[in-house]
């Protein structure tokens, strides 16, 4: 018999406990949660929550057998970003900080999680803490799990989303000499080099990006900070250009990062004595992945159906590009990213619609139902 599950007081409980600085309390509540239900669960040496439902043979089976059996992996998360918002309840609509993103879509994949018997194959409940930083259970999760499908919970409007692009952060520093702005000449004035930079990542996606995908359309390049130089009157030693990326498939955020370096060298005039370097910010943490799920999948038919909702890429970064990799994976959930107001997701306005967490909670249960039930 399926667990009996109350998506408005779990989803109250959680967006009351903050979790933009510290995940513990609200781990823990999703434990107890779990425990409660029967259950489990186990907590990673990344602090991801893991619970597995069904037979649990199907990660080691192949061909025939892995068909018979199939693995469907929920993944969110629990961190959010701050300031903590309060919790607010007015009739259908719930404010506070992590309503949609992603408490709303937790509560939603905890619900069918918990209703669906898998009687043909087995379900899994990955749930992460840092998306909104590092993303280094992801990409654990990456490394140790094997499915034949993920269902990402993000704020997609309850539309299903079968692609995303990557992002990255990185700094184009610029080096040449410093001293007297009387005396130092042109060529070798970082500051002057900026020109011929600027001008480059203008044209880099056209002369060298990897062209647009058919559903994710084209990469963006975009420069957001500027730092360099301490006095008016004096030539910095380098100076130093930060950069966003939102990548397409196949590019990589360490393929992007040499073929930039290498665009940038090639392009410099040659009178100029200044050194061009790229380099990712935090390069030992992982960055979030472009991926593009096939239409026509059946766990993408099969959400679409339960749903009613558009197929669509989703329009920010995700986890669901690690998981990519392994097995057709899908993002969806409900609340949205923003609305004609503006930004709702990581917003001080952020909220949801509690009939939005359920038709996503049976959506997914039907998919469930239908993939492994």
């Amino acid at each position: 018999m399926a667990t009996v599950f109350d998506i408005a007081s779990f989803h109250a409980d959680a967006v009351q406990i903050p979790s933009h600085e510290d995940v513990d309390e609200m781990r823990e509540y999703l434990l107890e949660t779990l425990r409660d239900a029967g259950l489990e669960p186990e907590v990673d040496d990344l602090g991801n929550v893991l619970a597995t439902r069904g037979d649990g043979a199907d990660a080691d089976a192949e061909g025939d057998e892995r068909q018979q059996r199939p693995h469907i992996v929920l993944n969110t998360h629990i961190d959010t970003v701050p300031p903590h918002v309060p919790y607010e309840r007015d009739g259908d609509i719930v404010r506070g900080r992590g309503a949609c993103d992603a408490k709303g879509p937790l509560a939603a994949l905890l619900a069918a999680f918990l209703r669906t018997e898998p009687e043909t194959g087995t379900l899994t409940l990955a749930i992460t803490t840092d998306e909104e930083t590092l993303m280094t259970g992801a990409e654990g999760l990456q490394e140790r799990l094997s499915a034949d499908g993920y269902i990402v919970g993000e704020p997609t409007d309850l539309d299903v989303c079968i692609a995303a692009r990557g992002q990255c952060e990185g700094t184009i520093t610029l080096e040449g000499e410093s001293g007297h702005a009387a005396s130092v000449p042109a060529e070798r004035n970082p500051v002057f080099g900026l020109e011929h930079v600027l001008e480059s990542l203008r044209e880099y996606d056209d002369a060298a990006g990897p062209g647009a995908d058919d559903v994710l359309g084209e990469p963006k390049l975009t420069p957001t900070v500027l730092a360099g130089g301490e006095a008016s009157n004096r030539v910095p030693e380098r100076c130093r250009l930060t950069f966003d990326r939102r990548s397409v498939p196949p590019e990589t955020s360490e393929s992007f990062c040499a073929d930039l370096e290498m665009f940038l060298v090639d392009r410099l005039p040659s009178d100029h004595a200044v050194d061009v370097s790229v380099d990712l910010i935090r390069p030992d943490t992982p960055f979030p992945q472009a991926f593009v799920t096939e239409e026509e999948t059946e766990l993408v038919r099969t959400l679409q159906d339960a749903s009613g909702g558009e197929v669509r890429p989703f329009g920010a970064a995700t986890e669901a590009g690690f998981f990519a990799a392994d097995a057709p994976t899908v993002v969806f959930g409900p609340g949205v990213l923003a609305d004609e107001e503006g930004a709702v997701a990581h917003a001080e306005r952020e909220y949801v619609r509690l009939s939005a967490v359920e038709a996503a909670a049976d959506a997914v249960e039907e998919t469930l139902a239908r993939l492994v039930g």
